[in-house]
């Protein structure tokens, strides 16, 4: 049977996998897993819930509140907030756990359900296991003043600005700054932030009516921001997703600057402010050799974690380092937040933009990116990846080749039974040479009629 939960959370299309019925079951069983030690200590579960502004957001809020409710649990709906927001309040007001509903960069159609444990970090694989487990089983129900109650509570967004402006290490005075919002979560607090913290700003993607979010803005569109950019004479623009955990920029020129390129940046700023602790920056297997190749040239040491910021975080908090992500732009800044932010990303680059004096485009070349490919090879056991002799032998054939100038990954899916084959080289036509061999051998060595 495959896993409920996915690497962030329960997440497909809205009224066919997320269900109203999903959701009620769902929270239900959550109220139960996440509430036990506040119910056994005689205390009412809290939980704070949250929302992306797209359409199904509306009734699958709606179950989720009456789940939790009918559990026990008081609610306190915060409405439309970024997640690192919802994990934010859940934490700040003591909170038994956090609900937010999104699905992060997908089209609307799509919708997601994640929580977060108390101190509004994300839960570990084996609760969430255990919360899916409870779901449709028969409960007690209370009754009575047992009931749980449902609060609205709209302070959370000044709250939550005010938080973020207490992380800046410096004021954005003199720096006009484009932001897309992507008709998402972070229409209104990114802008509002950024203006607060002294930018100007122009504002593109941050008219939601429900049914536009990620719709040819936002993080995965970056042409409107680049268009927006140049018109303006703007020194950066940044880009959320649908539920702004992550930015990504681009610079006076309309390049891009991935999340690798931001972790650099912020990585230094850190440093130079002696506050990188162990001179230590956490990122996946996923980012690329260049940012590798720049830290040791600064003298900050990478830890690499398997992909998925969670693994990122629990190394952070395991070590208690300050800094890490993914290339994807997740970026976790752990004395701030327990999760990647990209309202809070955004600001720190562009603090550091202020600070220096120089652009970002020239920030950004603290690292230079080596030339990526990746393919996914369809239809092949995915499973005997790791353990293939002839397999390995060609990927330790082929790294010896690069001779340190670029690297190779296999990586299987969790979904699917995909392999993912990733090569970096010193050119673009080398990498794909390289990965064009493997995916052959790949397909070769594990067919699944082999």
């Amino acid at each position: 049977m495959s896993r409920l939960f996915g690497t962030d959370g329960v997440r497909g299309l809205a009224n066919r996998d997320i269900t109203a019925e999903l959701a009620l079951d769902l929270s239900i069983a959550a109220a139960h897993v996440l509430g036990e030690t506040d119910r056994r200590s005689g205390r009412r579960p809290r939980a704070v819930v949250g929302r992306d502004p797209r359409a199904s957001g509306e009734f699958l809020s709606a179950a989720v509140r009456a789940g939790l409710a009918s559990a026990g649990v008081d609610v306190h709906d915060v409405g439309v907030l970024p997640t690192p927001a919802v994990a934010f309040l859940t934490a700040d007001m003591s909170a038994t756990f956090g609900v937010m509903l999104s699905a992060s960069h997908n089209a609307m159609p799509d919708n997601g359900i994640k929580f977060f444990a108390a101190g509004g970090h994300k839960l570990p694989d084996a609760v969430e296991d255990e919360i899916a487990e409870l779901m449709g089983q028969e409960w007690e129900r209370p009754q009575g003043a047992q009931i749980g109650r449902i609060h609205e509570n709209r302070a959370g967004q000044a709250r939550y600005v005010a938080h973020l402006l207490e992380a800046l290490p410096n004021r954005l005075d003199g720096l006009t700054v484009v932001i897309d919002g992507a008709h998402g979560a972070a229409s209104a607090v990114s802008p509002e932030v950024f203006r607060l913290a002294g930018a100007e700003v122009v504002e593109i993607g941050s008219e939601p009516d429900g049914l536009n979010i990620n719709d040819g803005y936002g993080s995965t569109h970056l042409d409107r921001l680049r268009g927006a950019v140049l018109e303006r004479g703007a020194d950066l623009g940044i880009a959320h997703d649908g539920d702004a955990d992550r930015c990504l920029a681009v610079d006076a020129s309309g390049g891009a600057v991935d999340g690798d390129q931001i972790m650099a940046i912020l990585a230094l700023a850190l440093r130079d402010r002696g506050l990188l602790r162990e001179n230590t920056l956490v990122a996946t297997v996923m980012s690329n050799l260049g940012l590798l190749q720049a830290m040791e040239r600064e003298g900050i040491t990478v830890k690499q974690t398997a992909v998925g910021d969670r693994y990122v975080l629990e190394e952070m908090r395991r070590e208690s380092h300050s800094r890490g992500g993914e290339q994807s732009a997740h970026v976790i800044l752990l004395d701030h937040v327990t999760t990647g932010a990209g309202v809070l990303t955004g600001l720190m680059l562009a603090a550091r933009v202020a600070e220096t004096g120089r652009s970002l485009a020239d920030l950004a070349r603290v690292m230079t990116r080596l030339p990526q490919v990746l393919v996914n090879v369809k239809g092949v056991d995915k499973n005997r990846v790791d353990s293939d002799e002839v397999l390995l032998a060609a990927v330790r054939e082929e790294e010896a080749a690069l001779q340190g100038n670029g690297r190779v990954l296999l990586r299987k899916s969790g979904t699917e039974p995909v392999v993912r084959v990733m090569v970096e080289a010193a050119t673009e036509d080398r990498a794909r040479e390289v990965c064009d061999r493997l995916c052959g051998v790949v397909r070769e060595r594990l067919s699944l009629g082999s």
